[in-house]
């Protein structure tokens, strides 16, 4: 089951949820998701004269570029780009829930994509979360730090997860604090290297 509104403000209350800082918690719950407002780094890729990316061989953190955006300042998404944002809010889920980020409507009607295919967050998972910015429109789009950027819907599990997120072994994300990288090239490095 999808949590409504009400059950969203109970769990908050009761600390089973964790969402901080919920800076306007009367304007970010809805009906039944909390809306996520964009931070001010952003990640974009250094591929210039470069053919592809092989996880296998690079480290994706190592091909990316920090850009920070003053408040007030908008960061401009070109056509056809791609660029890691982050929430300014840090999500903590219990065991027994699981979360699903999308997009707002009013951003995905001028062609903005929040995930490309990551929407899902783990029980048990804490940080902030990752977004997979793209623009499908034919024109750059002004993105504000601190506009409410997607909507996070929790659904609730059968039973408590037996291992949630921050108990797995190999959890590369847990904790995460701005945009974080790929870090899909630790699952091919040798046990030694670890």
């Amino acid at each position: 089951m999808i949590l409504s509104d009400r059950d969203i403000k109970k769990y908050l209350k009761e600390g089973k949820l964790n969402i901080h800082p919920l800076y306007d918690p009367e304007k970010q719950i809805q009906p039944s998701s909390v809306d996520l407002r964009l931070g001010n780094i952003f990640l974009h890729f250094k591929v210039e004269g470069r053919a592809y990316i092989d996880p296998t061989q690079d480290k994706p953190k190592d091909l990316m570029e920090k850009i920070e955006v003053e408040d007030g300042k908008p960061f401009f998404l070109r056509p056809g780009e791609f660029v890691l944002g982050t929430t300014i809010e840090t999500v903590k889920l219990p065991d027994d829930l699981v979360a699903r980020v999308d997009g707002r409507s009013s951003l995905g009607r001028l062609g903005i994509i929040v995930h490309a295919t990551a929407g899902y967050v783990d029980p048990g998972f804490c940080g902030q979360i990752t977004l997979e910015l793209s623009n499908i429109n034919r024109v750059p789009v002004a993105l504000y730090p601190g506009m409410r950027i997607c909507q996070i819907s929790f659904y609730t599990l059968t039973s408590p997860a037996e291992i949630p997120y921050y108990k797995k072994e190999g959890s590369k994300y847990q904790n995460q604090k701005g945009p974080t990288a790929s870090r899909l090239d630790v699952d091919f490095c040798k046990k030694e290297d670890k």
